[in-house]
């Protein structure tokens, strides 16, 4: 690792790119962002929307983002591409790959825009719980290795002990926070999005084999919104709908400090018994 590179912020770290041309750029896997298998999933769609980010045609602002996990990711060197598919006056439509060794591991599109003040409103709540200060910080097991980047605060769900036995809800809802402290941006939140581990986990009181096929961010925060949020925890809260046949829905949101809902998440993802 360069010297520029352990000054960084471990997160920033991890998501850094060299530029070849325009839309093509080189990156390395993180081993302080592994999961069980692979890397951790949040930190791979953070790097592609960093891809789309640096690209010098890039308009405005995420508004979303859906990454599909075509194949593992193995350690090492990697390649992205980021390609706009077609710019309009308000949004901008990419495609985004990233391969190993000429593979596609992983495909994504993201849509970025120009936002402008209009009416709004929030119909769902953001949950009734104890500020963050208030609620113990429950690590992960040391052998998630993503999980020690973050400070977890769980009000609800918090993932199963050894002995723990299945659970009536998917419902998980805690403060989190990169452990490190730094300022939420768009690629953080990117990551955050990931940060709720399989539903099953807790539905079935055990680990089990799992991995999300398929994810996809609305962005419903700005960067004044971000700006303002800084380094404060945020709440996140995660649910399924329904598990059956080899999969399950996970559908989650993230709440600034503030109470303003910054984005919302869903995925798909394969389990098995």
């Amino acid at each position: 690792m360069t010297e520029t590179a352990t000054s960084l912020h471990p997160f920033d770290a991890a998501v850094e790119l060299e530029s070849l041309t325009p839309g093509l750029s080189t990156g390395h896997t993180s081993p302080a962002y592994n999961n069980m298998v692979g890397p951790f999933g949040g930190i791979t769609s953070a790097t592609l929307l960093e891809s789309v980010q640096r690209h010098p045609e890039c308009l405005g602002q995420p508004l979303s983002l859906t990454v599909n996990f075509a194949g593992p990711i193995t350690e090492g060197a990697f390649e992205i591409t980021a390609r706009p598919v077609r710019t309009n006056r308000a949004t901008q439509h990419w495609s985004i790959e990233l391969t190993q060794d000429g593979t596609v591991a992983t495909t994504a599109t993201a849509v970025f825009g120009l936002r402008r003040e209009t009416w709004d409103s929030t119909e769902i709540a953001m949950p009734a719980v104890p500020a963050a200060e208030d609620v113990a910080v429950q690590p992960f097991p040391e052998f998630i290795a993503w999980a020690q980047n973050y400070e977890m605060r769980f009000v609800e769900g918090a993932i199963p002990e050894l002995d723990a036995v299945e659970h009536p809800d998917s419902v998980s809802t805690l403060w989190v926070r990169d452990a490190l402290s730094r300022p939420l941006d768009f690629t953080s939140l990117t990551s955050l999005c990931d940060v709720f581990f399989p539903r099953v986990f807790l539905r079935r009181g055990k680990m089990a084999p799992a991995g999300t096929v398929s994810l996809t961010i609305y962005f419903h925060a700005d960067a004044a919104a971000l700006t303002t949020q800084g380094d404060r925890a945020v709440l996140g809260t995660a649910r399924t709908q329904r598990f059956g046949k080899g999969y399950f829905d996970q559908s989650g949101e993230l709440w600034g400090s503030d109470g303003e809902l910054l984005a919302t998440t869903h995925q798909l993802v394969y389990f098995k018994d």
